[in-house]
């Protein structure tokens, strides 16, 4: 490992942070040291090198500061038609005067929260860049819905990333959410500098009895950018959380979605988009941990890669023992427009028990020459009727989407790259 990865972000990352959460940040810099950072022989990172990448692309390792955000600049930034409430991040840390006030939820800065169970969701054995996080983050965001709430309006996380000053930035956020809850989340990031930068953010959600959570993400930044994106859920009984992460763009991407299924009759739902050209690079890794009898999960992730881009799907499903009557769907396909296009894909599943339906699968390959054919002998041309087969195929990813209005605003960023990129 570099000189620079070690000095830099041992030095500035793991020493220079704020006050609180000692012990977690002690714990969090335990794990990090027994992992260490992934090298070509990490078999979680086999097919993803983003040490080498951070150590080519990241010249000043320093934490990012915050810095202004204008109100013209958030009002520009959220899609037409959307009716909800926005907080906004700078470099991952909180700007409450940009931010609405959300009647009935509790919004507050980590810092004040220093009782928060950090990492007892997101472990930081588990990786080494939640392990990384958690010992050195700064500011972070507290999120907590009350029992029953029913928040009927979404929430936009709005982050805007400017890493001028330092090129690491690492957002935090915990959302606790209690029995019989409600709440949608959405995240979108804007980037503001041609300069390369490295977000290392992670996501715990809390789950009550019968909470009702969903969490949608887009993906769509500078080209230059180096993302590792950690989202863990803890789904208690009678408990629903949905996940829907659209990747169109990034330099690297390395996406962590893990569900610990904890209750029965709960269910843990997994939807992947990811629209790759140029260089791009995106890696999606998922994991549902079936602990309990009478609990569902299902996963959809589907690929369009064109030119050079690279895709990585390991999706893993375990069902414990104690998991009987379990219902666990697990899927990835992919199409690929360019022989230098590549997907490396391995959907598993780790069974202990033996009354269960579980079924897992992959697929990868061109497009339908007979479709296209078939198309085009009714008159629509061939670069409509090449565009009309691949939003299809997308298609089936967007429409787990329930707010409408980044419905329209997701369907619009795929359309335009389906028929200007590809």
């Amino acid at each position: 490992m570099s000189t620079l990865i070690k000095q830099d972000i041992l030095v500035e990352l793991l020493e220079n942070v704020g006050q609180g959460f000692e012990k977690a940040r002690t714990a969090g810099k335990e794990a990090f040291h027994a992992q260490g950072f992934p090298t070509n022989k990490s078999e979680e990172y086999k097919f993803t090198p983003i040490t080498k990448k951070i150590e080519s692309s990241i010249q000043n390792l320093a934490s990012a500061r915050a810095f202004e955000v204008s109100a013209e600049q958030v009002k520009a930034n959220v899609f037409e038609g959307f009716e909800g409430d926005v907080l906004v991040f700078a470099n991952g840390h909180f700007q409450p005067s940009l931010s609405s006030p959300i009647e009935g939820v509790e919004i507050a800065l980590l810092s004040d929260k220093v009782n928060t169970p950090i990492g007892t969701v997101a472990k930081p054995e588990k990786d080494p860049f939640c392990a990384l996080n958690q010992s050195s983050f700064e500011g972070g965001l507290f999120i907590s819905i009350p029992k029953k709430a029913q928040v009927q309006k979404p929430i936009l996380l709005l982050n805007f990333y400017k890493a001028n000053n330092g090129q690491v930035i690492q957002p935090r956020i915990w959302i606790e959410a209690g029995d019989f809850a409600e709440a949608t989340f959405i995240t979108h990031s804007v980037n503001l500098s041609d300069t390369p930068y490295f977000v290392n953010k992670v996501v715990e959600v809390k789950g009550g009895l019968n909470t009702q959570l969903r969490y949608y993400k887009l993906q769509n930044e500078d080209k230059k950018s180096i993302e590792v994106s950690t989202i863990e859920s803890d789904i208690q009984k009678d408990g629903r959380f949905t996940s829907v992460t659209i990747s169109l763009s990034g330099e690297l991407v390395r996406n962590n979605l893990s569900l610990n299924i904890l209750g029965s009759n709960s269910e843990g739902n997994m939807y992947g988009l990811y629209l790759l050209n140029g260089k791009s690079h995106v890696d999606n890794h998922t994991n549902v941990d079936h602990t309990v009898a009478h609990a569902e999960s299902n996963e959809l992730y589907k690929g369009i890669l064109a030119d050079s881009s690279r895709g990585v799907f390991n999706g893993k499903i375990f069902v414990r023992q104690d998991a009987q009557k379990t219902n666990a769907f697990q899927q990835n396909n992919n199409i690929l427009l360019s022989e230098d296009a590549v997907v490396n894909t391995k959907p598993q599943l780790e069974i202990w028990a033996d009354d269960v339906k579980c079924s897992h699968g992959c697929t990868t390959g061109q497009l339908d020459e007979e479709a296209l054919f078939y198309l085009q002998a009714r008159g629509i041309a061939k670069d409509q009727a090449k565009g009309l087969l691949l939003y299809a195929f997308a298609g089936e990813v967007l429409e787990h989407i329930t707010d409408e209005s980044f419905k329209a605003y997701c369907i619009a960023k795929v359309q335009e790259r389906l028929g200007s990129n590809f």
